[in-house]
């Protein structure tokens, strides 16, 4: 671009400033020999055989998990033909969005077995010689390669890319396998750490399910009652779509209990004028809101806790106990345990849209706890909640840094050599 200043070591291309010991090449280049198709997938040959990547299993977390692959019965030949090996790249040839064109996996293994792939998968092998395979992979899911193989594709029904366009992809290549390997190897480390964050919250999510069961299982002591002789029922009032936009005062709306929330409110999701919450529902601390509207028997009536001191309001179609009689936060989560959600459901009323009301609440039979137990529990459940959301926060963080690491070292503006 004229009259863009350019630092000592760097260079203007058609794709930005680069490094001036980077090239930009088609994609083609990169590849040893043509670019291939893989062989016709006949659902008759199904279950038995070799080993064959499909384009769901581009979708896979990379490198693609030979473990999950399909059999397919193909032939000596088409073992031949279409056979995998270490550090192929691959990619879908059509999509239904547009933004799903040329999805990108790579395989990695040093197995001799034969692995085949499908005849709506593109197949590349990497020239060793120019490129080496996992940096081509980062190059190929990168914003560079990701603008070019959308922008170029073919829209229709389907959205679609063919191996002449995909040949044209530009590739920032560094001039130094050493580079390219150092790049690769910080990407695969911040997915490393990635995948262990998500591995840890998992196991977080099984321990609380665990403690859940365990804690809000009836006791021998837990004392019989209805779930209207804890407090008094209220109404949300209705709040428009472009309404929820329309300040910034925080209000609940019924859907957001499905969509966002669990247990308790943390965060609020829609935002109304002064002129809209004078007509609203105000919540008080403490408040339960249950959603009185949904799709279905079996989550109708899922409620969370409002905690909050802050100024907030309720939508149409929220349904709110205000508990007089028992711990705020420790409802939060009894009320929505299998026992009780099993009751919401019987009381549903509806068919395409289900509804729940709070004199059909009111008769749900609870079983509750000494008040001193359900401060203890909900103390129990909040904590593992917070190290969840620690845990979730950390990955959030991981996942930002990652995606400016690739901005950054995919196109040379740091460079670790």
């Amino acid at each position: 671009m004229l009259g863009t200043k350019v630092n000592p070591g760097y260079k203007q291309t058609e794709v930005g400033v680069i490094p001036e010991d980077w090239d930009i090449i088609p994609l083609s280049s990169c590849a040893l020999g043509t670019m291939q198709n893989g062989l016709f997938f006949k659902p008759s040959l199904k279950g038995t055989g070799v080993k064959l990547i499909n384009v769901g299993d581009l979708y896979q977390r990379a490198p693609i998990n030979s473990e999950l692959l399909e059999l397919f019965g193909a032939n000596s030949n088409e073992c031949e033909r279409f056979g995998v090996r270490d550090g192929d790249i691959f990619f879908t040839r059509s999509s239904i969005v547009p933004s799903g064109i040329a999805h990108c996996n790579i395989f990695r293994s040093n197995t001799s077995e034969c692995v085949v792939f499908d005849s709506h998968v593109i197949r590349l092998r990497p020239d060793v010689n120019k490129v080496v395979s996992a940096y081509l992979f980062r190059a190929c899911v990168g914003e560079i390669a990701r603008s070019f193989l959308v922008s170029h594709a073919k829209t229709g029904t389907m959205t679609t890319i063919d191996q002449k366009v995909l040949g044209k992809c530009p590739v920032l290549l560094p001039h130094t396998k050493l580079e390219q390997e150092a790049i690769a190897e910080a990407l695969s480390d911040a997915d490393t750490l990635i995948e262990s964050l998500e591995k840890l919250i998992f196991k977080k999510r099984l321990i609380k399910q665990a403690a859940m069961q365990e804690l809000l299982r009836p006791k021998k002591k837990w004392k019989e009652e209805k779930l209207g002789n804890l407090g008094v029922f209220l109404k949300g009032s209705g709040i428009k779509k472009d309404e929820a936009i329309s300040g910034a005062i925080p209000c609940v709306r019924y859907g957001e209990i499905y969509t966002h929330h669990n247990e308790w409110v943390r965060d609020f999701y829609s935002w109304i004028s002064p002129n809209v919450a004078r007509t609203a529902t105000l919540l008080k601390r403490g408040d339960i809101l249950f959603a009185g509207s949904g799709e279905t028997k079996e989550e109708i009536g899922k409620c969370v806790a409002f905690l909050s001191e802050i100024k907030a309001y309720a939508g149409g179609d929220v349904v709110i106990l205000r508990p007089q009689k028992a711990d705020s936060a420790f409802l939060g989560y009894y009320l929505n345990s299998p026992s009780i959600t099993r009751q919401k459901a019987s009381r549903g009323q509806g068919d395409a849209i289900v509804h729940i009301g709070s004199a059909s609440l009111s008769d749900i039979d609870i079983l509750l706890p000494s008040a001193e137990e359900q401060a203890e529990i909900a103390s129990i459940l909040s904590d593992l909640d917070s190290e969840l959301s620690a845990l979730e926060q950390k990955l959030s963080k991981a996942r930002q840094i990652k995606q400016g690491m690739m901005q950054e070292l995919l196109t040379g503006r740091i460079r670790l050599i």
